[in-house]
């Protein structure tokens, strides 16, 4: 691929979707070079300076942070440094079989301008709002269509495929020292829970999701099966599903708080061209199915170990930080305490070296716990046909699927983050905790774990 992509190209890439930092698009078009590939494009801000939209490389700090890493130090852009990171730090961790760090091609300043034109419409208002096309870019990822199944041949089979989109989130309850008393209910209520009530409050999301990441994580089918069953009640934007690439439920613009899903008779009409069941029944397979392919492909338990990277929570972990960037630590003074004699003052007396770990390791559990899981379904045509992929038997109606699990949405987080992570981590908990209180209040001593419907009722 070492071609540059120019203005007519443009036509023959179609919009996908978006997150916070890249655009999607799909091709379409017949080269056998892009067939089964999407491009991300890097987005910049409409509020902030070129500089400050991350077009620049690695800050100095970053640099030392990352310094282990052949080939993130080295890079000339941010944009080939956040590649490398998924390529020599992420696809260790979790499998080169479950990620495509993709690859760089170049593109002219008139093809990003021609995307920029041709999306405009499709892309949702809030998003166009926030950001655009980042003119300065010289290179876009290319990397797999985690939705569909190409052949070796690099042209598409008519085959119908669906795939469905997961966040996660984080899957366990943190145990560590150097969290407050005053926030010990992090030890007890998941972060997703959490959060849900300071978007309620704050009017990110109408309604409180009913998913629990601690059933997904769980290892047991019961566990698995009622968190799929919940993300697929109140998908929000944890759960999408893609006939052949295009969406056929959940969010469609990747907002929190999705009310608009695509019609329902979409996504029926689309997962009867899957699995072969009775008229009425095959949303409850499509949910088997799932449930089985997430629990048969390990995913998981390979994303739990690298979410355990963060060992010492954020409370611990923003003491290292500030030590690792040379500034003086603003918690330890907000509470009051002396580095080397207070609380935190084993953190404080750690190594440079194992501040740097400390940090190192809580920002890649930041990317597990953000990240997105991409599984796509064909129907095995015939038992006796080779395939490349792994497979998983319903048997409940005896069809075989070909599946592929991957992760995809590996950012690379900004060591500058740490202080947003701690100051979002102590106002979910802040909310959550002032919520109870104010339910015990007006229910009369309602506990803490039922005490999140009344406040729903209470906001509405």
């Amino acid at each position: 691929m070492a071609e540059v992509l120019q203005e007519k190209d443009a036509d023959e890439w179609a919009y996908r979707g978006e997150g916070a930092v890249n655009l999607v698009l799909a091709y379409c078009g017949s080269s056998p070079s892009f067939v089964g590939k999407v491009l991300r494009i890097q987005k910049v801000s409409n509020k902030v300076s070129k500089y400050e939209n991350h077009h620049s490389a690695l800050t100095k700090d970053e640099r030392l942070l990352w310094g282990k890493f052949e080939g993130i130090v080295a890079a000339r852009t941010r944009e080939i440094a956040e590649q490398m990171y998924v390529q020599k730090v992420m696809c260790p961790l979790l499998g080169s079989e479950h990620v495509d760090a993709g690859i760089r091609i170049l593109v002219s300043r008139e093809f990003l301008k021609a995307v920029e034109h041709k999306v405009l419409l499709q892309r949702p208002a809030w998003r166009v709002d926030a950001a655009k096309v980042n003119p300065l870019c010289d290179s876009v990822l290319v990397i797999a269509d985690h939705s569909i199944f190409p052949s070796v041949r690099g042209i598409l089979k008519e085959d119908f495929c669906l795939s469905v989109e997961i966040k996660p989130k984080g899957g366990f309850l943190p145990t560590s020292d150097f969290i407050a008393e005053e926030n010990a209910v992090k030890k007890r209520i998941t972060r997703f829970k959490m959060h849900q009530a300071l978007k309620l409050r704050d009017g990110v999301i109408s309604q409180i999701s009913k998913y629990d990441p601690l059933d997904l994580f769980s290892g047991s089918k019961d566990g698995v099966q009622n968190a799929i069953k919940s993300l697929f009640l109140t998908p929000q934007n944890n759960f999408r599903v893609f006939l052949n690439g295009s969406l056929i439920f959940g969010g469609m613009d990747g907002a929190a708080d999705c009310v608009s899903y695509t019609v329902d008779q979409a996504f029926q009409d689309g997962i009867k061209r899957v699995i072969v069941a009775k008229d009425g029944m095959h949303s409850k397979y499509f949910l088997e199915l799932v449930t089985e392919t997430v629990m048969k492909s390990g995913l998981l338990n390979l994303l739990l170990e690298v979410q355990k990277l963060d060992a010492i929570d954020i409370e611990g972990a923003i003491h290292a930080y500030y030590d690792f960037v040379s500034l003086p630590c603003v918690v330890c003074r907000q509470k009051g305490e002396n580095k080397l004699s207070g609380r935190y003052s084993s953190i404080h007396s750690m190594s440079k070296h194992e501040k740097l770990k400390v940090v190192r390791d809580y920002l890649i559990s930041a990317t597990g716990k953000d990240l997105s899981m991409m599984i796509s379904f064909r129907p095995r045509k015939s038992m006796d046909a080779e395939s490349p992929h792994r497979s998983v038997l319903l048997k409940s109606i005896n069809q075989t699927f070909d599946y592929k699990a991957s992760f995809i949405d590996l950012d690379m987080k900004p060591l500058k983050k740490m202080e947003y992570y701690y100051e979002l981590d102590q106002k979910i908990v802040s909310c959550y905790v002032q919520m109870v209180k104010d339910d015990e209040a007006i229910q009369n001593g309602v506990g803490i774990d039922g005490s999140l419907n009344s406040y729903i009722a209470n906001w509405k």
